[in-house]
């Protein structure tokens, strides 16, 4: 494909795993021809995840916990980052109220948390309506 001074940037889903569009145009300053027709800036919610999140829900993704990389700094585990998650490919979504119910930690505000295989097992059987496998 030819290189373009000019690109669409796009977000992958968080959750799913899909690239989307942001509707921003990346230009090179330097009208240089280095871009390809879309390019990943980052990391987001796609629309559809997006509008579950605004209707109060938050998706619960299942990770690989031998395989997914976590590090400690100092002395503390680290945030989980997108990139560093192992994903299984499935999802729970949950309402925030039962969120808060269910752990024993803060609704997340980004609307999404990883847990471990364990966790998604116990967690889907009592809302099995809203589990999804993405795929990835």
């Amino acid at each position: 494909m030819n290189k373009s001074y000019a690109s669409l940037a796009q977000h992958c889903c968080v959750v799913c795993g899909v690239n989307y569009d942001t509707g921003e145009i990346l230009l090179d300053r330097r009208l240089r021809p280095r871009f390809e027709h879309a390019t990943l800036v980052g990391y987001g919610l796609c629309p559809e995840h997006q509008k579950m999140k605004d209707d109060g829900f938050v998706a619960l993704i299942e990770c690989d916990a031998s395989r997914t990389e976590r590090g400690t700094v100092d002395g503390q585990e680290r945030v989980l980052k997108p990139e560093d998650a192992c994903r299984t490919g499935n999802v729970v979504f949950m309402k925030s109220e039962d969120f808060a119910h269910l752990f024993n930690v803060e609704v997340p505000s980004q609307g999404l948390a990883y847990i471990d295989q364990e966790t998604y097992a116990a967690v889907a059987k009592h809302v099995p309506e809203q589990a999804e496998e993405t795929g990835k």
